[in-house]
């Protein structure tokens, strides 16, 4: 029986910590409560081939569609494979999705071919799962302690050992692991505009990268195109997120002029891949002197919208905005991290000893922009699959690497910069992030964020310091990859490089490297 601590409270974690403890002697850790997390806030639902009319085949092309060439395909298989029996055994486990006459309900999302949503609570698929695994956890006796900072993940001897971590009353310990499963989602707080949640600051993937594990495709940031925008008590902006699943319900963006003009930009118009219809809204906002674009559900009238989408409803009515009656004002804000500590399809980083899974994990399995509502099938598939690896013999050669390939001297010489002695600051970060290495990007902006990051200097072992850390590789990795991609836009790239992709791996203490990873 191996000792397992799971770093994480969300899908990710819980679902590792529920399959690993039919073996193993299994502690979770979490930051903050155990709700805390991002998947409470997941209002779309969860993408699986579980309808007739659909397949596994469909959800694997429409993933990899959306990826753009950068899906390593073994880990979509797995992902889109898995899913309908995984997405079975929550129902299992006594998560309540929405059904209709014809059995469970399901939405239609963006670059989806076929309507596979399963949803819960109209939107509030998240809170919905997250109250099902958290009641599964307590009924199972998994130790769970909260209020625990990761500080450091332990090395011994070349492997995981164990966790540094900072307790709620200030003191440090220590606990000793053979397996050690990170689960600790992304980094939206890099950036001044996000539907993340507050404690979203990317511990796992910068305390992974200081224990030497390697990193790949930092630079693919998805960022949600509507997220509602509210005033702010202290003046500025706030953001809460409008499902994609109401523009698949039928509501439009329009313009200043009331114009809709996503048909211009797309095909599919509202419904185009996620990175298309951010990039469009930005264009339209800057065309319009940054006034926000609005979504148009007006068509779907009140008792729909209070009945399909209630957590929006409240949101909109909390913030006196009828959004039965008229349109509401919407702007892109960094959603998901696509990049992230590198592994294999059962979750094995470079780092014997060491797990990733959910949105701290890349796996290769969303590309360079995911699928929408693939996000929890992530966590709840790659987790599963982590659990049963755990004892295993760890692989040889480690994930991901292959041989060192090019990064741009640009990058190189700025990775050279000495450090900084001017205070950290936490919205001056996110504000050079969100011009920098926002939506669009280019080479001048991208060394000007990587200047005025150097001139930080280190905050003390927390949050802040990886947040300094992270925004210090996620640009360094945006300037080593010359074209655009997916969610990677480069104005002065516009268009995909010729030949294979490759993704951009980060060794620890290392620039970005090329390599090429089977797709």
């Amino acid at each position: 029986m191996a000792r397992v601590v799971v770093v994480g409270s969300g899908i990710a974690g819980l679902v590792a910590a529920l399959r690993a403890a039919e073996r193993h002697d299994v502690t979770i850790v979490t930051k903050g409560g155990i709700a805390e997390g991002s998947t409470r806030y997941a209002q779309g639902g969860i993408a699986a081939a579980v309808f007739a009319d659909d397949s596994v085949a469909d959800h694997v092309a429409d993933t990899l569609r959306a990826g753009a060439g950068l899906n390593a395909r073994e880990a979509v298989e797995a992902l889109c494979g898995d899913g309908p029996a995984r997405v079975r055994e929550l129902i299992a486990l006594g998560v309540a999705f929405d059904r209709d006459g014809k059995g469970l309900a399901r939405g239609l999302e963006a670059a989806h071919s076929s309507a596979r949503v399963l949803h819960a609570g109209g939107d509030a698929t998240g809170a919905e799962i997250e109250r099902a695994l958290d009641a599964a956890v307590r009924e199972a006796g998994i130790r769970v302690v909260t209020g625990a900072f990761l500080r450091e993940v332990l090395v011994t001897d070349g492997a995981a050992s164990g966790v540094a971590l900072r307790l709620a009353d200030g003191t440090d310990t220590e606990l000793d692991a053979d397996a050690v499963v990170l689960a600790t989602g992304g980094w939206g707080q890099l950036y001044a505009h996000t539907t993340n949640p507050a404690i979203a600051t990317g511990d796992g993937v910068a305390a992974a990268y200081r224990a030497g594990a390697l990193l790949a495709d930092l630079e693919f940031t998805q960022f949600h195109p509507t997220a509602l925008r509210l005033p702010a008590a202290d003046g500025g902006s706030r953001t809460f997120l409008v499902s994609e699943a109401v523009r698949g319900e039928g509501a439009v963006l329009r313009n200043a002029h009331g114009e809709r003009f996503m048909l211009d930009v797309h095909p599919d118009a509202e419904l185009a891949p996620r990175d298309v219809v951010a990039r469009g809204i930005a264009v339209e906002m800057a065309a319009q002197d940054g006034l926000p674009v609005v979504l148009d559900a007006t068509a779907l009238g009140a008792d729909f919208l209070a009945h399909r989408f209630p957590t929006i409803d409240a949101a909109c009515r909390a913030a006196g905005i009828d959004w039965s009656r008229e349109p509401v004002p919407v702007t892109p804000a960094a959603h998901y991290a696509m990049g992230g500590v590198a592994t294999d399809i059962h979750g094995r980083t470079s780092l014997p000893g060491l797990f990733a899974v959910g949105e701290v994990a890349c796996t290769g399995a969303h590309g360079a922009n995911r699928l929408a509502s693939n996000s929890l099938l992530e966590g709840l598939v790659f987790a599963h699959r982590a659990a049963e690896a755990i004892g295993e013999a760890w692989p040889e050669p480690p994930v991901w690497v292959a041989e060192p390939g090019l990064a741009a001297a640009a990058t190189t010489e700025l990775s050279e910069l000495p450090e900084g002695d001017r205070p950290f600051d936490r919205s001056r970060l996110q504000s050079i992030l969100w011009t920098g290495a926002g939506l669009h990007r280019d080479r001048t902006g991208l060394e000007r964020a990587a200047r005025e990051l150097a001139g930080f200097r280190m905050p003390e072992p927390g949050e802040d310091a990886n947040l300094l850390q992270l925004g210090r590789l996620v640009v360094a990795s945006a300037l080593s990859r010359e074209e655009s991609r997916g969610a990677h836009f480069r104005s002065d790239f516009p268009l995909p490089s010729a030949g294979t992709p490759r993704h951009t791996v980060l060794a620890p203490l290392s620039v970005p490297t090329e390599v090429t990873v089977p797709c």
